[in-house]
């Protein structure tokens, strides 16, 4: 049994984003030896100093000096909520929204060191959900199929949200598609933990056996994402199109983000952008959707279909790329190649182009092609854990990695587009919850895992979405001038024409 994780305490957490004070699930991290490990907790300045250590380079290969190059992010962050109760998950919370803020500032006066604060409750409230909905609820995601499940030898984790990858999972343990749950979870009982995996990442769905950290650290996928940055940069080659200066409060005004992100830590991303004022168009296949996630992720967006495989749709796409200014997307790493958008030929279509694209399991070994998720990366990377003395694993009791690597990307896309404004260089960066997953778990210390179920009151501006009013919460972190915020609101996925909008 993993016992990293020593639950201290059990009451479950009120699901999706109606939360206010209530029950808390912590964890307690325990050593090999069974003692508590003696490491300090990680300070949100402490995290924030390595996030704003990985910064793309120029072309000569020093490091662009307006982020990161002015000591310590403790002169620079202030906590708003010093008093909220301090633990990993709102410490990187805290600073993934904070590195945010610092990258919007810089790019608005990269020499200015401009202050941020940021408030640890609002940030940890944000992981949960910005959406208050008013006599209606947005549903639950979560398949009956997906979740953990006990094999002959271990603990699998299924993920059967997507129809897809619901019948390629059962189609792979030799399953009728309207199988019951009890029925799936007689059949993994059956097969060994590395078998069932194998067959279903075989067929093409998303599965992870449990493993713990160690077997991870050991493993070849492991041992590729410990190689990786946290933030993987290249330039593009090309030079970029000189913009004007930002708008000191909405810094990416008129920017066009084309975004080909999914579920959840892509579309995490491009809401950051929508709401520091880019023009964000996410492109969808006709046939898919997110009914769950969509009121809570297309805030600030506009959202169109294309169907890739017509013609007429392609043209559409390759006119979309041709005009924007940053693309953010979340494909696999030959997914693109396959649909015939691979690296040189969006370089062709647009030289210079800022590119920010995530992925599960990193861009260099064996499961760089892999399908995964959140919950499925914390079972690969021993995130996931069996706490002393009981039977099961736990989970992180928010889609934290997500939620990070969101934040992360977002920071990287605005990095890279402040190279394109003040260096008139066209970057590239990459990231992937596996390597979140490795910030996250090598920083754990000797305070519970908590996420605080108290949450600021939300705007009092009412958003009238596709599903009914809502409201808010507002942006966790502020700096002068700079106003996050978005009064476009969420629309369901298709509901615009795939054009820009007029600059």
């Amino acid at each position: 049994m993993n016992d990293r994780f020593r639950r201290v305490s059990t009451r479950p957490l009120r699901p999706g984003p109606s939360f206010g004070r209530g029950p808390v699930l912590r964890f307690l991290p325990i050593a090999e030896s069974g003692r508590p490990r003696q490491d300090k907790t990680m300070e949100p300045a402490d995290l924030l100093d390595v996030i704003l250590a990985a910064r793309p380079p120029l072309a000569s290969g020093e490091a662009v000096p307006a982020v990161g190059d002015h000591g310590s992010a403790a002169t620079r962050l202030s906590i708003e909520d010093p008093e909220t109760p301090a633990d990993l998950l709102s410490s990187v919370a805290a600073a993934t929204f904070a590195a945010a803020q610092i990258a919007a500032a810089d790019l608005v006066a990269p020499a200015a060191r401009t202050p941020v604060t940021v408030s640890r409750m609002g940030a940890s409230a944000w992981f949960h959900g910005t959406l208050r909905p008013l006599g209606w609820l947005p549903g639950n995601p979560w398949s009956p199929l997906s979740g953990g499940i006990r094999t002959a030898d271990g603990w699998i984790r299924t993920h059967a949200n997507a129809p897809a990858h619901r019948i390629a999972m059962l189609d792979a343990l030799g399953l009728a598609h309207d199988t019951t749950r009890a029925r799936l979870e007689a059949r993994l009982a059956q097969l060994d933990s590395i078998e069932a995996e194998d067959r279903i990442v075989g067929f093409g769905g998303a599965a992870a056996r449990l493993q713990t950290r160690t077997e991870w650290e050991h493993s070849a996928p492991g041992q590729a994402i410990a190689a990786e940055p946290l933030i993987a940069w290249d330039s593009t080659g090309f030079p970029a199109l000189r913009q004007g200066a930002p708008d000191p409060e909405q810094p990416l005004r008129g920017v066009r983000v084309l975004d080909l992100t999914r579920v959840i830590a892509g579309p995490v991303a491009t809401r950051t952008l929508a709401l520091l004022g880019a023009d964000v168009l996410r492109i969808d296949p006709p046939d898919w959707s997110e009914p769950a996630l969509e009121s809570e992720m297309l805030w600030g967006k506009r959202t169109a279909r294309l169907d890739l495989r017509h013609r007429v749709d392609r043209e559409r796409f390759l006119n979309l790329l041709a005009e924007a200014d940053i693309l953010v997307h979340g494909y696999r790493a030959d997914a693109l190649e396959r649909l015939g958008f691979g690296e040189r030929e969006r370089a062709r279509i647009r030289p210079g182009l800022t590119e920010v694209a995530l992925n599960a399991y990193g861009w260099s070994g064996p499961w760089r092609g892999r399908r995964g998720f959140d919950s499925i990366v914390q079972f690969s990377t021993g995130v996931a854990a069996i706490p002393a003395g009981e039977t099961a694993p736990v989970s992180l009791p928010v889609q934290a990695l997500d939620h990070a690597t969101g934040m992360l990307a977002a920071t990287a896309a605005l990095r890279a587009w402040a190279q394109s404004v003040h260096h008139g260089e066209g970057v590239r960066a990459r990231l992937s919850l596996a390597k979140t997953a490795s910030l996250l778990d090598s920083r754990i210390g000797t305070d519970p895992l908590t996420i605080v179920t108290q949450s600021p009151a939300p705007t009092t501006r009412i958003e009238h979405t596709s599903w009914g009013l809502a409201q808010r919460l507002a942006w966790p972190a502020s700096t002068a001038s700079i106003r996050v915020d978005s009064e476009h609101p969420a629309r369901a996925l298709g509901a615009d024409a795939p054009r820009w909008a007029r600059r």
